[in-house]
């Protein structure tokens, strides 16, 4: 029976996560909420979830001593990012006055603005909560049996904006179009929230656990 470890660092109620996870993996699969760095580089795959600010992430990161796993992790096996855990994979967030985060792949992460308007000059609330489509750039297997443009659930204040555009493998619409979706190689991290995007995120999640880590 192979083994997913979700990563648990103290940063937000991680129960749906691995209840949506087990939901899909039908008993077929080990699903363990941890933050020993031994049980997570045991696991096949590894998810990497996480909510609230950047600077508090990084922090119990390495309050958890969790920095050189998620490192490792996310060199050596099938990864997936959610929310805050697709946004500290990369150098820098504007959030808490300016956070330094893993560094792992090219990209900032930048604030909606207090005054976030549409093309049309209608005024959107920040942070962007609620559903909202998704746009698919290109074919990768975590995108399998999804269509493109298909509803998921999004709540964040900031987004990525990343200096790599082979990173990009889906974007949503929220007065512009920003990036929601990267993959790179075993790592795939979405800034949405598909454990609570109904049939589609649980597709996602299926597409996962079957997956190789190859594009």
């Amino acid at each position: 029976m192979q083994s997913i470890a979700v990563i648990d660092y103290g940063m937000g109620n991680l129960r749906s996560v691995v209840n949506a996870l087990e939901h899909v993996a039908k008993k077929k699969h080990k699903i363990e909420l941890t933050s020993d760095p031994d049980r997570v580089m045991s696991a096949d795959r590894v998810v990497f979830p996480g909510q609230g600010a950047a600077g508090d992430c990084m922090r119990a990161i390495d309050e958890y001593e969790l920095r050189e796993t998620i490192i490792d992790a996310a060199s050596s096996r099938p990864f997936l990012g959610i929310c805050m855990g697709m946004q500290v994979l990369f150098e820098h967030s504007e959030e808490n006055q300016g956070t330094d985060c893993l560094g792992l792949l090219a990209g900032q992460v930048r604030y909606f603005g207090d005054t976030h308007h549409d093309t049309d000059g209608a005024k959107l609330k920040v942070p962007h909560m609620g559903w909202n489509q998704l746009y698919q750039s290109g074919r990768h297997p975590l995108w399998n049996g999804i269509d493109d443009g298909e509803r998921f659930y999004f709540v964040h204040s900031y987004y990525l904006e990343t200096t790599d555009p082979n990173l990009v493998a889906g974007e949503c619409d929220y007065g512009y179009l920003f990036t929601s979706a990267i993959a790179k190689d075993n790592v795939f991290a979405l800034q949405c929230h598909p454990e609570k995007s109904a049939d589609a995120g649980l597709q996602l999640l299926t597409n996962f656990i079957a997956w190789d880590g190859q594009a």
